[in-house]
């Protein structure tokens, strides 16, 4: 049952109007100009040439260059569409290395990930764990692969080593990081809670009734490389009054009223080391998630609310309106000036393409000299 039914049986609070569909429309048309050309001609740039010389000043430039864009989701939902966010739960530090794991009720809680991100100063560097199928999405997918983004086929025989390979290029304690993961494995519906009830039921495992057992593989493979180089892991859960919202709904402002979020810091030292440890204290997780949400089912909130503050209209505002004037400006020189512009961008266009698809993030001139002479030794 929906969250909106469970706890409190409205209708929505905010229904489709002509504005708002008009509104969302022009939003959505901002959203997508301004990601494909940020991307196209900034893109490049931040994360391939750059990267020839550094990858950590590459992922620097990239997390402040593609914050200023992601910080125009939270600034569209909490300001243009009033969506109420309310955190509770603890205040975290900003500018810390953290994973972060949290339930997954519909598919666009990641979403809102990004209103505690840039609360943190960390909005740019915030990475998902994701299914491979979305970086098929038109601009957005290539979006994912520059931000590197973990595409998984949600198969661990096919996932481990190349998740493995991803997560090792993550371990400088200097380059910027929140890792989220939905260790659920997809989003929460009555059928699929029915699967897992009867699977839990089967093998000796808890009930739970609002969120799914978690896939502890991926998250002690983050955990066990990662360790080393993060400040604490953040342990999130996400409710929504009225009903789940889809992503449509998101960018009409129809749903969700409301968003609340519950945030735990735990240090690293409270989490064991071994899998099956690691597990088994991933699962006392999600059975501790389960309760945080029959008890905002019952009381239509987290205890301890108002653990953050209120986003700046003005810093949102100027935020908009610098991308908006960075994206004229290259719109601009692309229409206007020297036929070598059009080139340029088809050429960055071709590479995000076919780099998204073949999932390809070059190295530095040095590590590549160091194979090619490795190579010659060999032969």
């Amino acid at each position: 049952m929906d969250l909106k039914l469970e706890v409190n049986g409205e209708s929505k609070k905010y229904p489709l109007t002509f504005p708002k569909a008009i509104r969302g429309l022009a939003c959505l048309i901002v959203y997508l100009s301004t990601s494909f050309t940020l991307l196209v001609y900034l893109g490049p740039f931040a994360a391939v040439f750059l990267r020839l010389f550094s990858i950590h000043y590459s992922r620097k430039i990239t997390t402040f260059l593609f914050g200023l864009w992601l910080a125009l989701w939270p600034f569209l939902f909490e300001k243009i569409n009033k969506t109420k966010v309310v955190f509770s739960g603890e205040t975290v530090p900003k500018h810390e290395r953290v994973l972060l794991i949290a339930n997954h009720k519909t598919e666009v809680d990641w979403m809102y990930l990004w209103d505690l991100a840039l609360r943190k100063g960390c909005i740019g560097c915030i990475k998902y764990v994701l299914k491979s199928s979305l970086l098929k999405l038109p601009v957005f997918g290539w979006g994912f692969h520059v931000l590197e983004f973990i595409s998984v086929e949600r198969k661990w025989e096919v996932d481990e080593f190349m998740m493995q390979k991803k997560l090792l290029t993550f371990t400088n304690p200097f380059d910027p990081l929140w890792l989220a993961i939905f260790p659920e494995g997809t989003d929460f519906s009555e059928e699929k809670c029915m699967k897992s009830q009867k699977f839990a039921a089967e093998n000796g495992l808890p009930v739970l009734k609002n969120v799914l057992l978690p896939k502890t593989r991926g998250f002690h493979a983050c955990l066990k490389i990662l360790r080393g180089s993060l400040d604490a892991v953040y342990d999130v859960t996400i409710a929504y009054k009225n009903r789940c919202p889809t992503f449509l709904d998101n960018v009409f402002g129809v749903e969700p009223s409301e968003v609340h979020v519950h945030v735990r810091r735990i240090l690293l030292h409270d989490i064991p080391s071994t899998e099956k440890e690691c597990g088994d204290w991933l699962l006392n997780a999600f059975q501790f998630k389960d309760q945080l949400l029959s008890d905002f089912i019952a009381n239509g909130h987290f205890e301890n609310e108002g653990t953050e503050g209120e986003l700046s209209t003005i810093k949102c505002s100027v935020n908009c309106t610098l991308v908006l004037a960075i994206t004229c400006v290259l719109t601009y020189l692309n229409l206007f000036s020297s036929v070598w512009f059009k080139i340029y961008t088809g050429l960055a266009s071709a590479y995000l393409a076919l780099a998204t698809t073949f999932n390809f993030h070059p190295l530095p001139v040095v590590e590549y000299v160091k194979m090619l002479s490795a190579w010659k030794k060999s032969v």
